[in-house]
C-alpha cells in the first residue's frame, strides 16, 4: 500500500469519519486511467476503503465529453452567446448545455455558501433590474411600487446586493418585485456580511421594510393599569442601521432630477463619511446585460423559466467574484519594466473582488472554479 499523501482530495463517503475533510493523511492515489481529457487518478480513502475518481463531486464527474468542450460551452454562456449558438458551434444539443449549466450553478452555489461569509463590508448597494421570463411584452411599470408575483406579460426582476469597496457581488436573486423578495435579498446579504453596513438603494419602497425586518430592536410597552388591551411590541430600526435612497424622477424614460435622502441613521452616516450612491451596482447591472444573453434588452433569447435564469446568474456571480480580475482593484508593484524605447512602465498585480475581500489569495482559473472542493463549514475551510 502506498504511503498516504495530501492530494487535496476529501473522502466523498458520508459514512466516513473523514468525510469531506482534507489534509488528514487518509487519501492516496492507487491507479490512473485515460479519458478524452487526459490521464486521471483514482484515489482511496484508507479510513473507509472507498475508491473514488479525482473528478468526484465536480462538474466533470461521470461526463463522456471532454473537459475542454464543457468549459468552452460554459464560457460561451458568460459572453452573451445563446443556447442555439452554443449548440451549433460545439455540435451538442441544447439540453446537454443546460445539464452542464445545472452542474456549474450547483458548484457556484457551494462557492457562495462557503466563501461569502463574515465579510468586512462597510456599505451595500441594492438594486433590481427588469427582465422577461417565458414571454416578452414590455409594459410601463411604477419605479417605486410592487409588481404581481406572476406577471402576465412575463416581467421578472433580477435583484442584487453589491459591496462597492471590494467590487463584490453579494447576492443575486431572480423573482417578482415584491416585499417578500426584498426581504429574501436583505436576509441573504445579512448572513454574508459582518456587522451592519450602510445600505443604499433607489426609491423602491419595499427596501425599508425589508431592512427593518432584518435589522431591528423590539420595543415593549409596560402595562398602564388602564382598561383595554396593552400596546403590542414594536419593531424599530436598529441604532446602527443606515439607509439612504437615491431617488430618480423620470418622464417618458428620460431622467429629469436626482435627489438623495437619508431614511434611517443620519448621524451614523455622517460619522462614516459615506455618500449615497447606487452607481456601482447599476454598472454591474450593465455588465450582466452585456454578459448574459437572456438579459439583453432586445433579444428573443430570453429564458423560458425562472430556474434557468437563476442558474446563469449564480454561475456568473461566482465567475465574476473569483476568476475575473477587476481593473479598478489592480495594485501597483514595486518593480517596473522598461520598454524597447527606454520608457518606464509600471507593473500591476491583478485582483479579483474575492482577493480584495480576503476570500482567496489568487485569481482562480476557470477549471478551478468548476472543480474546487470544500470541507464542512464546522471544520477548517479552504479559500481558493
Amino acid at each position: 500500500m502506498r504511503k498516504p499523501k495530501d492530494w487535496g482530495q476529501p473522502c466523498p463517503n458520508p459514512a466516513c469519519t473523514h468525510y469531506r475533510r482534507m489534509q488528514q493523511g487518509n487519501v492516496s492515489a492507487i491507479a490512473t486511467y485515460l479519458t478524452q481529457s487526459g490521464k486521471r487518478r483514482i484515489f482511496r480513502c484508507h479510513t473507509c476503503e472507498t475508491p473514488f475518481s479525482e473528478t468526484r463531486e465536480t462538474v466533470f464527474f461521470d461526463l463522456r465529453t471532454s473537459e475542454d468542450k464543457v468549459m468552452m460551452a460554459l464560457k460561451m454562456l458568460l459572453v452573451r452567446v445563446d443556447l442555439a449558438g452554443i449548440s451549433f458551434v460545439l455540435g451538442v444539443t441544447e439540453e446537454t448545455v443546460l445539464a452542464w449549466l445545472r452542474r456549474a450553478a450547483y458548484q457556484a452555489e457551494a462557492i457562495n455558501h462557503h466563501l461569502l461569509r463574515n465579510l468586512p463590508v462597510t456599505q451595500v448597494q441594492l438594486d433590481e433590474m427588469w427582465t422577461c421570463i417565458g414571454r416578452k411584452h414590455a409594459q410601463e411599470t411604477d419605479a417605486a411600487g410592487e409588481s404581481l408575483p406572476d406577471s402576465a406579460d412575463g416581467r421578472q426582476w433580477l435583484w442584487g446586493s453589491f459591496a462597492p469597496e471590494f467590487r463584490l457581488m453579494l447576492t443575486t436573486i431572480v423573482g417578482p418585485r415584491t416585499l417578500d423578495t426584498a426581504k429574501e435579498v436583505v436576509a441573504i446579504t445579512k448572513a454574508r456580511v459582518a456587522g451592519i453596513p450602510a445600505f443604499f438603494s433607489d426609491g423602491f419602497t419595499c427596501y425599508l421594510a425589508a431592512l427593518i425586518a432584518a435589522f431591528h430592536v423590539v420595543t415593549t410597552f409596560a402595562r398602564t393599569g388602564k382598561r383595554g388591551r396593552p400596546r403590542k411590541p414594536r419593531c424599530e430600526p436598529h441604532p446602527d442601521l443606515v439607509y439612504g435612497q437615491l431617488v430618480k424622477q423620470k418622464h417618458q424614460g428620460k431622467l429629469l432630477t436626482l435627489s438623495t435622502r437619508v431614511v434611517v441613521g443620519t448621524e451614523r452616516l455622517t460619522h462614516l463619511g459615506l455618500h449615497i450612491s447606487t452607481a456601482l451596482v447599476e454598472r454591474v447591472n450593465l455588465t450582466l446585460r452585456q454578459s448574459l444573453a437572456p438579459l439583453a434588452r432586445k433579444t428573443s433569447g430570453f429564458c423560458k423559466d425562472r430556474e434557468r435564469l437563476q442558474q446563469r446568474v449564480v454561475f456568473f456571480q461566482a465567475f465574476y467574484n473569483m476568476a475575473r480580475p477587476h481593473m479598478s482593484l489592480q495594485q501597483p508593484l514595486a518593480q517596473q519594466e522598461q520598454t524597447r524605447h527606454g520608457a518606464i512602465r509600471p507593473r500591476w498585480r491583478q485582483q479579483t473582488p474575492a482577493m480584495a475581500a480576503g476570500m482567496t489569495d489568487h485569481v482562480w482559473t476557470f477549471r478551478e472554479l468548476l472543480t474546487v472542493k470544500f470541507e464542512p463549514l464546522n471544520s477548517q475551510s479552504i479559500s481558493g
